[in-house]
């Protein structure tokens, strides 16, 4: 396994960081188990969860998995870069949701008890929140590192100038500030290449990738009897709609004698940029599979031939200025 440091932070962090938003809704808790214990047996330190995962409101249920995990003991806490996120409807009632202080400093301990742990590594907002002032949310924030419930602060979903903000608020008040910038990135998507990821070069966070196969498209197609996201109701009209560069797609790979979905994480880890994209397995093969794409290198030229397939963006304002 690889590491790198997380944003201009010292922590390491694994190259590939297990997504476990699967667990409970399409893996079982016992499966689960076993990809959590083959991540660590395959060197991957950092976990990534939300509080809504597992999609019963309120509950948690992605976040008690690891928890029930973590209290196994052997060191598994210990050996876990740990983050999770704020902000989803916990709740009916006012203030069970959101950056607004009282609600950061609830879910934080509700995170907290759910996962059996007494701090969080790493704590994410799952999406900006205009009408939360920063002076709160960061005085929010600095409670909980105060009191060593949580280590680093992460944003997910942001724009360029949020991270700009966030980051100037927090110069003010002598505060770490954001540190990481989860964001949906892929090859048909570059978008966060326009302003997202510039701001983040400039502020020093590292970019955590979801969503690398974009939903499974540059996986390939599936085959008779697959199952997953490429067989859902939205694929075919996706994989219709993409069809000209995906056959380029899934021609290069196999030129290259690889796995489209492996070609796809292995393009991630040659963006400087990028800390560690997600990874979302639903059995351990899958996890065994994806700790492959470190194995791969691909040269300029074949970098240069994914660019005339799925062209990125440049930095604004040169994308669509002079």
């Amino acid at each position: 396994m690889e590491y790198k440091n997380l944003g201009r932070t010292a922590l390491k962090v694994s190259r590939l960081c297990l997504g476990t938003m699967n667990f409970g809704p399409k893996t079982t808790e016992a499966d689960s188990f076993l990809i959590m214990d083959r991540a660590l047996e395959q060197g991957i330190n950092f976990f990534d969860t939300a509080d809504v995962y597992g999609w019963k409101r309120g509950e948690g249920i992605t976040e008690q998995i690891i928890g029930r995990w973590f209290a196994q003991g052997g060191g598994r806490r210990e050996k876990v870069v740990l983050a999770t996120k704020v902000y989803g409807d916990m709740g009916d009632w006012p203030n069970e949701a959101r950056l607004s202080a009282l609600h950061i400093r609830r879910a934080a301990e509700a995170s907290l008890k759910r996962l059996q742990t007494d701090y969080l590594d790493l704590y994410q907002m799952h999406h900006i929140y205009r009408d939360a002032p920063w002076e709160e949310v960061w005085q929010a924030y600095e409670i909980l590192v105060q009191q060593g419930k949580v280590l680093y602060a992460g944003s997910s979903n942001f724009a360029g100038w949020h991270i700009a903000k966030a980051n100037e608020q927090a110069k003010k008040r002598n505060f770490l500030g954001l540190v990481s910038e989860q964001s949906k990135y892929h090859l048909l998507c570059r978008d966060i290449e326009l302003e997202v990821i510039p701001a983040c070069e400039d502020y020093g966070l590292g970019v955590i990738p979801w969503s690398p196969l974009g939903g499974g498209l540059l996986a390939g197609r599936p085959a008779a009897g697959d199952t997953g996201r490429r067989t859902e109701s939205w694929a075919a009209e996706a994989f219709a709609k993409h069809a000209p560069q995906l056959d380029k797609w899934e021609a290069l790979c196999k030129e290259l004698g690889e796995a489209p979905a492996d070609v796809a994480i292995a393009w991630h880890l040659h963006q400087k940029i990028v800390t560690a994209p997600i990874i979302g397995p639903r059995t351990a093969d899958q996890l065994d599979g994806a700790v492959h794409t470190l194995d791969i290198k691909l040269d300029p030229e074949v970098l240069a031939k994914i660019d005339e397939i799925f062209p990125g963006k440049k930095t604004a304002p040169e994308d669509y200025a002079w």
